[in-house]
């Protein structure tokens, strides 16, 4: 084991509280998260929770998973199974969120274009015939879906000639699409409403993902030493997801929380399905792995089987 796993192996074994270092993106998705916090519900049963929020999403988190810098990241599906096979020591162990994500295709206010085909029939923003998209990272999730649209839209040959702008978040995209570095960015709707809203970007379209769309992911040290607080992390937050579901004001209790309106987070609620489940699909991940290929990823044949974990069950569908 290297330094960073060998530190964080003697933090857990020896904490009388477990700690439990856990990021994710600061979104609505992870609300069950901070209202189970509050609560002290974790508290309760003896993991001490510390939470970071990622506004540079999934590349982010992963790269802090690689570092030892979390124990667990509740991060992107897709972009957490990309990053598992770039040499990514870290493993799923379960989902988060089982419902696909809408990622709006978004152009500054000014773009000419009027609709998402428009992307790929009209010249780019620069005059090339290839689109540019703002991206947080490569192998991120706007980074893939970026070729799951270009796929559905106008075929593999338009796909692989795509262009990208690493942006790091949402606000060096906002930065990018204002200066004409980019011709659009994908990211998810109801997080960009509020700048369509105010008329900085318009939304040309939708791009719904495939599968579900968060998935949990640990450190190898987390999974040895906390792997029943892991489980009992993961029940927490499940049942705080129905509660918080239940609720009468749970649209403005999470629009509050992320400046949302209370109209938008009640249609976001009929779409979403938290599951918080350590269980895993497994033709979910074939599927992920699939799309990967576009992106140059492996051969599914030779990355089968490395994102499972000890105690996450694996579905068959």
């Amino acid at each position: 084991l290297d330094q960073s796993i060998m530190a964080a192996s003697a933090r857990l074994c020896t904490s009388a509280r477990r700690v439990l270092r856990v990021g994710g993106v600061p979104e609505h998705f992870n609300t069950p998260w901070h209202t189970a916090a509050k609560a002290d519900l974790f508290a309760a049963q003896g993991i001490d929770l510390h939470w970071t929020d990622f506004p540079g999403g999934t590349g982010a988190m992963a790269a802090a998973l690689r570092q030892g810098e979390l124990d667990v990241a509740i991060l992107l599906t897709e972009g957490i199974v990309a990053d598992i096979h770039k040499g990514n020591p870290a493993r799923l162990i379960g989902t988060y969120v089982a419902s696909p994500l809408t990622w709006g295709i978004h152009v500054s206010a000014s773009s000419p274009l009027v609709d998402a085909d428009a992307l790929y029939s009209q010249p780019a923003g620069d005059g090339l015939a290839s689109p540019r998209f703002a991206v947080s990272r490569m192998t991120s999730g706007s980074h893939l879906m970026a070729f799951v649209d270009a796929r559905r839209r106008a075929g593999d040959a338009v796909a692989a000639s795509l262009r990208f702008e690493i942006v790091g978040n949402l606000e060096g995209a906002r930065t990018c699409l204002r200066d004409g570095g980019a011709d659009a960015f994908l990211w998810e709707k109801f997080t960009t409403k509020p700048l369509v809203d105010s008329g900085e970007w318009r939304r040309i379209g939708e791009c719904v993902t495939e599968w579900p769309c968060f998935s949990a992911a640990a450190t190898p040290a987390a999974i040895a030493h906390a792997a029943p607080e892991l489980r009992t992390m993961l029940s927490i937050v499940a049942s705080e997801a129905e509660r918080l579901r239940a609720l009468p004001d749970a649209a403005e209790v999470i629009g509050q929380m992320y400046s949302l309106q209370p109209v938008d987070v009640s249609e976001w609620l009929k779409t979403v399905e938290w599951a918080s489940s350590p269980a895993i699909s497994s033709s979910m991940l074939r599927h992920v792995r699939a799309r990967r290929r576009g992106q140059g990823g492996a051969a599914p044949e030779r990355e089968a089987g490395r994102e499972r974990v000890d105690f996450a069950s694996r579905r068959t569908s």
